[in-house]
Order: C-alpha cells, then structure tokens, then sequence
C-alpha cells in the first residue's frame, strides 16, 4: 500500500480525502540485534477499519502491535496515530525523539489485550478494571465502578466483581482483561492472539464478545490471530505477512476465497 507523504515539519500526515489516518506506518524497520523483524514497513489502517494481520510465527505481526503500544520502539521510521506522530517525528532530515509526556498522551488513545490476560492478582475485577481510568484518566472513582459494571454486564460477568483472578476460568479472565482495557475508551484496540491460552470450548465465548463489539462500537481494530473464521467474520481488512513484510493485502472474501500470493495459498493451506 502506497503511504501518502509525512509533513517533515508537523510530522502530521493526512490521507486523500482529508482523513487522518487511526494508524499509520512510514517506512518502519524493527530490529533485535542483527534480526530485522520488519522491513520498510508502509502500511495505513483507517479510523473504524478492522484490520487483522495473518501469517507464520515470527513473521513480525506482534511486534507491530507492540509498536504501537509503545511496548517497543522501531529503530528506523514513523508510526503516526490519529495523524500525530507516536514516538518521533522527522525535523532537518533527522528522526527526532518526542518527549515522555506526548507519548503518554498518545498512549491513553490505545488499548490492548494480550495473549495471557496480565491481570493484577491482589485486587479484585472492579479493581483491576477501574485501575487506569482512575490514574491515568483521572476519573472519579464512582464513574470508573460505574463503567466498569457497564462493562461487566456487557462481557457477561455481572456476578464476578469482587472476585480475584485466580477464582476465574482462563476465559473469564481475558473477558475481564477485554473489559479493563475498553474502561478506557480507546479509540484503537489492539488484540494479540487473545485466545492462544484459552481451553478451545471457550474460544467461542471470548470470540463472540469481540465480534459485538466490532458490530456495536466504532472502534478502531487492529487484530493478530490464528482464528481465520473470526478474521473472516470481523475484519474489513485482511493483511498477510510473511518474514516482516506485507506479502498481500485485501478483503476478507478475496485473501481467503481467491488469494494472488503463492505464499498466501500455501500459508491458508496449512492452518484451514
């Protein structure tokens, strides 16, 4: 995909119909020593878009959503969200670092859910929920419970707030993880795997938790999962990677009905 050019002045970045992109790459390169993970990486997700990246292990999908929670940092190139840079910009040719306090800020607009659910285990689920709506947003505490049971009712566990984590099933648990980190109202969500630790009888009840909120909210998604059904069923956007590159890109019905890449076919092959 062609990315349209970064403004090298406000690092901000517009797409042809005036839009600012939800998330965008720039010629992205990851490396963990001398392994280049991702390779000049262009690639754009509109606001709304749900967008899952498929392919291989080790083929650079999750550090992409690492990237973009700041969880780690690319060593070439910009990664823009809402059309303001994330954690550099460009200024007389050089890449420039911004500073903590903009990455904080920018960080309040993401949300993510993780393969293993990260819950804190000394506090209950409303505690755990409510934690950074509380610290990080500055909401009152009422109107964080107050989300947070909204939230509950909404993933199915209305019962379970004063529960601890260890009382809940793995599935529970990532639904209490997918709730927390919507109590922050993220205009982005990004899900890594979310059902790779999950016994296979609960797959579908986490599954159909995302597939309402895809469906009830406009929430920008960027997804990573071995679930092809579910990439199917949610996504408007289907990107297959291969060695931290973009093999091919299009609808769901096209990559998994007629896909062009002979990588493609043969990926689809081995896991439908």
């Amino acid at each position: 995909m062609n990315t349209p050019p970064l403004d090298t002045h406000t690092g901000a970045i517009t797409l042809d119909d005036g839009e600012l992109p939800a998330i965008l790459f720039n010629k992205v390169e990851k490396r963990f020593g001398d392994h280049v993970v991702l390779h000049d990486l262009d690639f754009t997700v509109r606001k709304g878009d749900r967008v899952t990246l498929i392919g291989p292990s080790g083929s650079g999908k999750t550090t992409i959503l690492r990237l973009v929670m700041t969880l780690e940092e690319a060593n070439e190139g910009y990664i823009l969200i809402d059309g303001k840079p994330l954690t550099h910009y460009e200024k007389d040719g050089k890449r420039v670092e911004l500073k903590e306090k903009h990455k904080n800020e920018m960080r309040k607009r993401i949300g993510m859910v993780f393969q293993q659910f990260n819950l804190f285990p000394n506090m209950t689920v409303i505690e755990n929920i409510i934690e950074a709506p509380v610290h990080v947003l500055g909401l009152s505490k009422k109107d964080a419970i107050e989300r947070g049971r909204a939230l509950l009712e909404k993933v199915g566990l209305p019962d379970k707030e004063n529960a601890h984590p260890t009382q809940l099933s793995g599935g529970q648990q990532q639904r209490v993880a997918i709730a927390r980190a919507l109590a922050m109202e993220p205009e982005i969500l990004l899900l890594d795997e979310v059902t790779s630790a999950l016994d296979p009888e609960v797959v579908g009840e986490v599954l159909n938790i995302l597939r309402d909120i895809a469906r009830d909210t406009d929430v920008t998604m960027l997804i990573v999962t071995h679930e092809m059904q579910f990439a199917r069923d949610v996504s408007n956007r289907v990107l297959m990677f291969d060695s931290g590159r973009i093999v091919e890109e299009g609808t769901p019905e096209q990559i998994f009905s007629d896909p062009q890449e002979q990588r493609t076919r043969d990926f689809l092959s081995a896991v439908l």
